[in-house]
């Protein structure tokens, strides 16, 4: 599960980055909120989510954990997919894509809430630190 989101967030990362530097080149716009959606939802969020999932290992074994992962993807995925179809000419047609896509990626959040409150006050920390203390810091 972890690997799953660690993998597609940077895959979604590099869609997201290579669209960007598409519409640089081509110097069109249109699929700016495309390429912000991937890069913060499929990016940044799968991959921070992972990362919890990494400190906090009792996360990842809570019952919901599996649900949170395959429902974030399916909603980074979706919720793109549906502005861009939007954008690229087919309002009518593909707003229910849009929709479905934006409450995808809210019940994940939502999801994920619900596993951050039940596990980050007695979660168990990492034996080593990340970095040193700042004090400690030349």
């Amino acid at each position: 599960m972890i690997s799953l989101m660690f993998r597609t967030s940077v895959c979604l990362g590099l869609i997201g980055t290579s669209l960007g530097m598409f519409m640089g080149i081509r110097q069109d716009f249109t699929l700016v909120p495309v390429h912000a959606h991937l890069n913060l939802i499929g990016f940044v969020t799968l991959f921070l989510s992972a990362v919890y999932y990494r400190v906090v290992p009792e996360a990842a074994h809570d019952r919901l954990a599996r649900y949170h992962a395959a429902v974030s993807v399916a909603g980074a995925v979706l919720f793109p997919v549906g502005i861009a179809s939007v954008l690229l000419g087919g309002h009518d047609r593909f707003a229910p894509v849009v929709a479905a896509g934006a409450i995808t990626v809210l019940l994940g959040k939502i999801v994920f809430a619900a596993i951050v409150f039940r596990t980050s006050g007695n979660a168990q920390r990492l034996e080593e630190p990340i970095a040193p203390p700042a004090h400690e810091v030349a």
